[in-house]
């Protein structure tokens, strides 16, 4: 199939590659020279493992190239895949849609010049339920707009989509489904789950599904609050209740809680529209689960500041991880560079490592200081913060680094070092949710 994607962020550009790897003919736009640019070399404007090679080779065999132009676009294919932004609105928790109004109505202007008699539009980003259908008013006859949520997570995106748990498409035809099921038809043949519903369902599946993954971890983050208060350990609690099929283990795992650029905002977005909609008490519990989130920034930075010897005035910390989360370069809502930056304005000296995502925060935070080897950045530290679970950081050798800090103090607030040969190495060792660890 001819299919165009646009919109080459993180979503699109995976998606894009994606598509050509199934042997489709793909049209990636965006009006980002720059990235057009980098991605028509093969080169991802982003860290995300195995993305690199599928851009190289799909560009290099002709099934996946890039544009700046809608009107390209337009005549280029019947089907289109909109996978632009949708952050949250300033001094707002409600989703900013103006790339997504910009990029339907922008293709829309142009699809009287389409070849094609039918036209699908297919939205993939993460926007209020409703939004398809609000558009849907504005759309010439001889188009129509389904929703196609995409369930990635960083840093396993290519995975992800390829090997999908799911396809969820919200359409409003036979003839949308049919389009949508050929598009997909490898994966299905490979047993992806499709499930097929409405566009407002379909976006409701994502703004639901996000929401009740941020409840779990917010859950146990809040049960690890109750273990420090009693001397419980939140690593057996978890473990216990994810023993029970009910529950499940997985995204119960205690530490610094959720960042990037899906979960906090879609949250927030997901309650100001339930709110707009008068139905904000249904969804009230999600204020709590934002709060709980945040709060763990807060707990970790006074962990941090105990551990320190009750200041930071003087103190040189090192923090092991700058992404919000591992196999990542992703560094919006970063948790680690959250609490890294409170812990600088509180008077300390802030050395950063983390493999992928140094540039990015250093753009972003520029106060604080960065080194390329976890070695450097505990030079003569007083206190050494686990705050981003890459897998490096569970080969460090702990005598080694005993060597080349001040104090052998550690905070390991995603609980994936071993430390109990931290402890025999001489360290001092913390974990939120573990008082009898020290």
């Amino acid at each position: 199939m001819r299919l165009t994607v646009i919109g080459t962020g993180y979503v699109g550009a995976v998606h894009a590659a994606c598509l050509a790897e199934l042997g489709h003919e793909v049209l990636g736009v965006d009006l980002d020279t720059e990235r057009i640019a980098a991605l028509a070399a093969g080169r991802p404007p982003f860290y995300e493992p195995g993305l690199g090679a599928m851009l190289r080779r799909t560009v290099d065999a002709g099934r996946l190239r890039f544009s700046g132009s809608l009107a390209e676009a337009a005549g280029f294919a019947d089907t289109h895949f909109v996978c632009v932004g949708t952050p949250q609105l300033p001094g707002s928790g409600a989703a900013d849609l103006r790339h997504v109004e910009s990029a339907v109505t922008g293709l829309t202007a142009r699809l009287h010049r389409t070849p094609y008699d039918h036209v699908l539009i297919v939205g993939k980003s993460t926007v209020p339920v409703g939004t398809a259908d609000r558009l849907a008013r504005d759309l010439p006859a001889h188009a129509e707009i389904a929703w196609n949520p995409e369930f990635l997570r960083e840093g396993c995106a290519v995975r992800d989509t390829l090997c999908p748990e799911r396809i969820v498409a919200g359409v409003s035809s036979a003839w949308a489904e049919a389009r949508l099921r050929e598009v997909y038809a490898t994966l299905l043949e490979a047993g992806a789950p499709f499930i097929g519903t409405d566009p407002a369902t379909a976006e409701l599946v994502k703004l639901a599904s996000n929401s009740f993954l941020a409840t779990k971890v917010s859950f146990i983050n809040a049960m690890a609050e109750i273990c420090d208060a009693t001397g419980a350990d939140v690593l057996t609690l978890a473990a216990a209740m994810g023993a029970d099929p009910r529950i499940g283990p997985r995204f119960l795992a205690p530490g610094l809680g959720f960042g990037g650029s899906c979960l906090p905002k879609d949250i927030r977005a997901f309650a100001a529209r339930a709110e707009a909609l008068g139905l904000g008490e249904s969804v009230a519990f999600l204020r709590e689960v934002d709060e709980i989130n945040t709060r763990q920034r807060r707990r970790t930075v006074e962990f941090a500041r105990r551990l320190a010897g009750g200041t930071f005035t003087g103190r040189h910390v090192a923090v092991l991880g700058a992404a919000f989360k591992p196999d990542s370069d992703d560094i919006r809502d970063s948790p680690a560079l959250a609490v890294a930056e409170t812990i600088r304005r509180l008077g300390a000296r802030v050395r950063v490592h983390d493999p992928e995502a140094v540039d990015n925060a250093r753009a972003a935070h520029p106060a604080l200081q960065y080194a390329l080897d976890v070695a450097k950045a505990c030079e003569q530290a007083d206190v050494v913060l686990h705050l981003t679970e890459w897998p490096q950081y569970r080969e460090l050798d702990p005598a080694a680094l005993a060597s080349v800090v001040r104090v052998p103090a550690l905070l390991d607030t995603r609980h994936t070092l071993d430390t109990r040969a931290w402890r025999a190495a001489g360290w001092t060792v913390r974990a939120p949710g573990r008082p009898r660890l020290g």
